[in-house]
């Protein structure tokens, strides 16, 4: 049989800290009702000014490594999919590379946004796939809260901060493992969510970047719009790809932006509630944390299980989406 990517370990972490949709009614001007019907989300999690993408990404990894049962030092690859990482460079990875004593393996960063995670995956499945490496240790961790308007109640509301990891091992003989994966992207979307300080363009070091926004900038209508279609979108086309259709899916876990939008790619899917797993209530966009820790949490309650068939989606800044099929 040929050499299969098989997810062996999942774990996540959040920062302890919560702040309720009635915390953030007193520092801007929102309330419950709004966020609620809105987005669907209650509450969500803030780093401290210690806590960063790669001390959450350290403690999710260890969870995963020791659900998978492995060391570190058996690791090939550590791949983190974030676009909040602790400095420009070096890369996160590399940061929790050392963290986690994986001093076999080489490090890298993927910068997909919020589809961080599904983009990390397909890389590391196809490496080991090909049969460059055997144990990967993929990451999807953001902490956005760090770079929002708090004066902005059209983004502030949306965001919290999380990791989860998962190890990832190539495996002769079994049908699980990734099944298939799909990867798109539009740049003519590149302005709908964007952060114009800080890069090459405008540096921080350059006296007119001061007029360049350092915060996240996200044009809500076109967005919405764009991730109705894009969920869809990446699911139909991956399933397609393999001849199976979503009454195979046991377990959809999307990416946990907006209920509505969740909501929305079911109905197109025609799954019902139980197949689908929600967490943006309790968490908010996560960004590349949000599909890993969905992942995690949906095993530590048993809904997802060996051998079920889970569908991955998730869409974010670039733009980028994709969707990943994996028989778990």
């Amino acid at each position: 049989m040929p050499t299969k990517a098989v997810i062996t370990g999942i774990g996540h972490a959040v920062p302890p800290k919560i702040l309720t949709n009635d915390d953030l009614s007193k520092i801007v001007d929102t309330n419950d009702e709004w966020i609620t019907q809105r987005t669907g989300i209650k509450e969500r999690r803030i780093t401290s000014a210690t806590e960063t993408s790669s001390t959450l990404g350290t403690e999710a990894s260890q969870n995963a490594l020791m659900q998978a049962g492995i060391s570190a030092t058996d690791l090939d690859l550590v791949i983190c999919g974030t676009v909040t990482g602790d400095m420009m460079f070096p890369s996160t990875s590399c940061l929790i590379q050392e963290r986690i004593g994986a001093r076999n393996a080489g490090a890298l960063d993927i910068g997909a946004a919020c589809a961080g995670f599904i983009y990390s995956l397909s890389v590391a499945s196809a490496m080991i796939e090909a049969g460059h490496i055997r144990n990967v240790l993929v990451i999807g961790v953001d902490t956005l809260t760090k770079i929002v308007d708090w004066t902005d109640r059209s983004t502030c509301v949306l965001f919290g901060d999380g990791a989860g990891a998962a190890v990832l091992q190539a495996s002769e003989n079994t049908d699980r493992g990734i099944i298939r994966t799909v990867l798109m992207a539009d740049g003519t979307g590149a302005p709908y969510i964007k952060i114009e300080a800080g890069g090459g363009l405008h540096p921080v070091s350059n006296p007119a970047s001061l007029e360049k926004s350092n915060h996240i900038f996200m044009a809500g209508s076109e967005v919405y719009r764009f991730a109705v279609n894009a969920m869809g979108e990446a699911c139909c086309k991956v399933l397609d790809e393999v001849g199976l259709t979503p009454d195979d899916v046991d377990l959809f876990v999307p990416h946990q932006a907006n209920l509505r939008i969740i909501d929305s790619a079911a109905k197109r899917l025609g799954l019902p509630p139980e197949k689908v797993f929600v967490n943006v209530h309790k968490y908010g966009n996560t960004s590349g944390g949000s599909v890993p820790i969905a992942l995690s949490e949906a095993v530590s309650e048993g809904r997802l299980k060996p051998g079920m068939i889970v569908l991955t989606v998730g869409f974010g800044a670039g733009l980028v989406w994709g969707a990943n099929l994996i028989r778990w």
